[in-house]
């Protein structure tokens, strides 16, 4: 999908219904299926592979002490391949199109920058645990829960430390406040389905099936 504005909406009601209702989240799995490309973005699940494994162990918690775990594992991990697909779909400067177009250049402008270098770390991240999981493999080390920690902390440790050197560049190049930028997004026909779709399945889900049946009649 081109057009951000659209993209960001549908992440956002498919989100919200997968979260209130197990309707909502086989509403927003259906979607998924059908516009989000389910190969490329099964291809990167391995990156937040560490956040499926604690869905699944607190969802097995929930399920032992109070039931309504698997639920819970269900909307999580459809909320998270939602996240995915936008991800793979982010577009190099679209975020600061958006929030120029959304609050002026002044705050518009920063939290579309500050948007653009967190996915610009994702970027990284992504780039640095598949070097680290090569490593490791090399070494011989396979992968569980005592070489999860490990491979964390480097994580943290290398994203705090170019934050440490993005903030010193901008402050020796003299960024203050905002900037002057002129949106512009493209909207295909694609686009327009995929938010039709996704709010006509998120309506569906909300309605409950006596009364769709009503509605027939």
């Amino acid at each position: 999908m081109q057009d951000v504005r659209i993209r960001i909406g549908i992440a956002a009601i498919l989100s919200g219904a997968a979260f209130f209702t197990i309707e909502g989240a086989l509403a927003a799995f259906i979607w998924w299926l059908i516009f989000s490309h389910p190969l490329k973005v099964l291809k990167k699940i391995r990156v937040v592979f560490p956040i499926i494994i604690m869905i699944v162990f607190f969802s097995i918690i929930m399920e032992i002490t109070g039931g309504g775990g698997l639920a819970y594992s269900i909307r999580m991990i459809i909320i998270l391949l939602i996240g995915m697909w936008l991800y793979c779909e982010h577009q190099t400067g679209e975020f600061l199109h958006l929030g120029t177009w959304l609050f002026g250049d002044r705050a518009g402008f920063e939290l579309g920058m500050l948007a653009e270098m967190a996915m610009q770390s994702l970027d990284i991240l992504s780039s640095d645990f598949l070097q680290i999981r090569q490593a490791q493999e090399l070494k011989g080390v396979r992968w569980g829960v005592r070489s999860l920690i490990p491979t964390g902390i480097i994580l943290v440790h290398g994203t705090l430390r170019r934050a440490d050197d993005a903030a010193e560049l901008m402050a020796v190049r003299g960024y203050t406040r905002g900037g002057t930028f002129c949106p512009e997004f493209t909207t295909t026909m694609r686009d327009i389905l995929g938010g039709l779709f996704a709010l006509c399945m998120v309506i569906i889900s909300f309605v409950p099936a006596s009364e769709f049946f009503i509605l027939y009649r």
